[in-house]
């Protein structure tokens, strides 16, 4: 048990999957888990436990932004051992050939910020995806026909962005996708030598505009989530 996850030692499991909306953890838990069961509600950001196919998954909600995600993740990886840990959200898109419902595979995480930017001082580090998980993640979206790209996002650390010039130059750069949280997450796998990967659900757009109906989400954040549990156990 820790400051912020309630779970005994053994109800987490080395494989976690992190989406920042505790609601959609267990929306995720009860729709593809075997078992589910309650592990974490402090502060009321719900974890789940359960098996996917005989494997033991955990989803455990992160909260909004990277300060936020460090919490659940540095305590995920020093205090209950996960080694697997895979972001599950939304983002909006910034590229023409990336349209709503498509998902994005993050290879790396740009950002301005953030909560490990003191430890690098004046090091611009760059984050990155695991290979195995973004390979086997590519894989996954392919033979289940879900469109995908897969390069550069933005994290970013503030909802309500009055950057204009930033998303034009980051739009120019070949930046997919913009979100809030994969930057910390595969900076602290990186250090903790930890597997770790986000799969994006572009929920809405920069350009043009066009967000996905509340009502339609379920199906395309399935697919998000059914491609990060096959890239969590592709053999190999």
């Amino acid at each position: 048990m820790t400051i912020h996850i309630g779970a005994d030692p053994g109800d987490i499991a080395e494989t976690v999957l992190m989406p920042g909306d505790p609601y959609r953890a267990r929306w995720a838990a009860e729709t593809f888990l075997d078992g589910a069961r309650l592990v974490n509600e402090v502060r009321g950001m719900l974890g789940f436990t359960g098996t996917w196919k005989g494997h033991r998954v955990t989803i455990q909600g992160s909260g909004m932004g990277m300060p936020s995600l460090s919490i659940y993740a540095n305590e995920l990886i020093k205090d209950y051992g996960c080694q697997t840990l895979i972001r599950i959200g939304s983002c909006g898109g910034m590229q023409d050939e990336v349209k709503v419902r498509d998902v994005i595979l993050a290879m790396t995480a740009s950002t301005i910020s953030t909560p490990s930017s003191g430890i690098f001082r004046e090091l611009n580090f760059a984050p990155s995806a695991d290979w195995g998980l973004l390979n086997s993640a590519a894989d996954a979206a392919l033979r289940k026909g879900v469109p995908v790209h897969v390069g550069g996002i933005y994290s970013s650390d503030v909802f309500y962005d009055e950057r204009p010039d930033l998303n034009e130059q980051m739009t120019r750069h070949g930046i997919l996708g913009v979100e809030m949280e994969a930057a910390e997450l595969y900076i602290l796998a990186a250090r903790y030598r930890r597997r770790a990967l986000a799969v994006l659900t572009v929920s809405d757009h920069l350009i043009t505009h066009e967000a996905l109906p509340s009502d339609q989400r379920e199906k395309s954040f399935g697919d998000m989530v059914e491609i990060a549990l096959e890239a969590a156990f592709a053999p190999g």
